[in-house]
């Protein structure tokens, strides 16, 4: 089969380490409508917070609209689409998925890659229960921490046993083979790790790969721990979908935001200004907060981050990764 060409060892190696790997695509192809003769292409369907915006408790705030971050693999050829992430506005985000890419019967997920177990990440798998679609045996990929903890601990647990859910479990480093075609690999990295680890992930066709990583406490840190730095991993893709929490320092009223540890766009664009136009133009930042002046596409940091020559991930974007 054509994914053999990186076979699951060759291609955690040369993700991971960045050994010969090279991006194939332009990432400003990434269109706001898509192309609907791309035969495997991410969908935008989220790129807020966890709680989106406005949040609870903030009724006053009359700024754009967010959905907590998440994407959708659609598979055209295989008719399948898979998430990554389940969010509390599953039933939005899988309504507005119909539109771009129609089920093939029932609620067409095939599965559902899970980052952590932060809210915005995982709520969505109780919309699955009897409650709610009733569904039967969605596969839900999950890291040995996330899994033990949905199988341990209600509801998720009766999602389980009642077979709502079936879990596969997946190991950091280890490939995982979804179609002929593609294929997921997981990236660990470090983040508040309360109850579930927390990695990103690596989509990849023998084509085009993107990223998915939608939160981080520091890239410093993750190279300390992995070896490899942001500039190799936007290096190994064609679409970089990164952790954009905050603007900056002070962004929190009242708050410490040490203790909120998420990398600061502008400080990530200041590391990112020595690249090429090609490789900063991979870059789509994503999960932003209410807070965050970037979810306003007319704000002047909005202005800032495209004058750089970075993107900012929107609700409704699409990305090809195989034509």
């Amino acid at each position: 089969m054509r994914i053999g060409f990186y076979g699951a060892a060759a291609a955690a190696a040369g993700v991971l380490g960045l050994a010969g790997l090279s991006a194939g695509a332009r990432a400003d192809e990434i269109a706001a409508d898509g192309d609907d003769a791309c035969l495997r292409e991410l969908v935008v369907l989220g790129a807020g917070q966890d709680a989106g915006a406005p949040q609870i408790g903030h009724s006053q705030d009359k700024g754009p609209r967010l959905l907590p971050a998440a994407l959708a693999l659609v598979d055209r050829e295989a008719g399948t689409r898979y998430l990554f992430d389940a969010s509390p506005a599953i039933t939005e985000q899988l309504a507005a998925l119909d539109e771009v890419a129609p089920p093939q019967g029932g609620l067409g997920i095939d599965g559902i890659f899970l980052t952590h177990a932060h809210i915005g990440h995982y709520l969505g798998l109780a919309w699955l229960g009897t409650e709610a679609a009733g569904a039967q045996d969605v596969p839900v990929f999950a890291m040995p921490r996330m899994a033990a903890f949905l199988r341990g601990n209600g509801p998720w647990s009766q999602l389980v046993d009642e077979g709502h859910i079936a879990i596969a479990e997946m190991g950091e480093g280890a490939f995982t083979v979804l179609s002929d075609e593609f294929g997921v690999l997981p990236v660990g990295v470090p983040h508040r790790d309360e109850l579930s680890e927390t990695v990103g992930f690596i989509i990849m066709t023998p084509d085009r790969r993107a990223l998915y990583l939608p939160d981080i406490d520091s890239w410093d840190e993750f190279e300390a721990r992995s070896g490899s730095s942001l500039e190799q991993l936007v290096a190994g893709v064609d679409y970089a979908f990164i952790d954009a929490t905050f603007w900056a320092d002070g962004e929190l009223e009242g708050r410490d935001m040490s203790a909120v540890p998420h990398p600061r766009v502008s400080e990530v664009m200041k590391r990112l200004a020595p690249l090429p136009d090609g490789e900063r133009s991979k870059v789509h930042f994503i999960h932003y907060n209410h807070t965050n002046a970037i979810r306003d596409p007319a704000s002047a940091e909005s202005r800032a981050v495209g004058e750089a020559g970075f993107a900012i991930a929107r609700r409704g974007m699409r990305a090809c990764l195989s034509s």
